[in-house]
């Protein structure tokens, strides 16, 4: 992909404007996660008494700070994706002046939403790795393996483009990004479910990046190669098909618009 260097550039831009004119700035991409991880822990842990199952599926019941950070894990996974999923199908249509009056590649839209999301995501995870030694007393050094997916980088080009053309698009993916949290292992390990459900559960694209991250960081475990080779290898096919069809339909872009 062609001005690979006004990524780091605009996404930089980004991250800054978002927090411009607000009195603790950047600070708040801290403070924020530090604050959910506090809710969650009331919510799930004090007032519905959740637990988490063992990390060999046993069930056997463990401490809130185990599920806190379980489900915290579970919800920077999805956060991740929700946030330049739910951005796609409007990052065309909230910038027209560059389809109208400049000559701009548009394509780097998709991955400079994609940095922001990520450099959130990457301060909550170092929020959860502070968090993570005073629960199990030590950070596993299967952290440095952490997963990463090319895979919403596909969506986010399919839907940018396709959100130009069918303006429904960006009303209805919240419904279904929402549905996507719950049909995913995030509030819940996956051994809770019976046999027949994991297949149809691990169909959903969040499913093995939740899963991985929490073997990684809280369970020691060595990430699954032949899964995550797998997931990978559909998320490349992904990313060319979103970058393919956004080429081929940037063209009707000012026409429409």
């Amino acid at each position: 992909m062609p001005n690979l260097s006004l990524i780091p550039i605009l996404t930089y831009r980004e991250i800054i404007g978002r927090y411009r004119g607000s009195l603790l700035g950047i600070l708040w991409s801290l403070i924020t996660p530090l604050f959910m991880l506090a809710v969650y822990t009331f919510a799930f842990g004090f007032v519905f008494q959740a637990r988490w199952g063992g990390a060999d599926g046993g069930g056997e019941a463990v401490s809130i700070g185990t599920f806190a950070l379980n489900l915290f894990a579970g919800l920077i996974v999805f956060q991740l994706f929700a946030e330049v999923i739910n951005r796609a199908p409007l990052l065309i249509l909230s910038n027209q002046n560059y389809v109208k009056k400049v000559i701009f590649p548009l394509e780097v839209l998709a991955p400079v939403a994609l940095g922001s999301a990520l450099f959130h995501a990457v301060i909550s995870y170092v929020v959860l790795l502070v968090f993570i030694p005073f629960v199990f007393d030590r950070i596993p050094l299967t952290a440095l393996l952490l997963p990463l997916s090319i895979l919403i980088l596909g969506l986010s080009w399919f839907l940018s483009s396709f959100g130009v053309y069918v303006r429904d698009v960006s009303q209805s993916l919240g419904t279904i990004v929402t549905a996507m949290l719950f049909l995913s292992p995030v509030f819940y390990p996956i051994t809770i479910l019976p046999e027949w459900a994991h297949f149809w559960i691990r169909l959903n694209p969040i499913t093995i990046p939740v899963e991985q991250t929490r073997n990684v960081l809280i369970n020691g475990i060595v990430p699954d190669l032949i899964v995550m080779a797998i997931y990978s290898a559909i998320a490349i096919v992904i990313a060319a098909f979103g970058y393919i069809w956004f080429q081929k339909t940037r063209k009707g872009f000012a026409d429409v618009l």
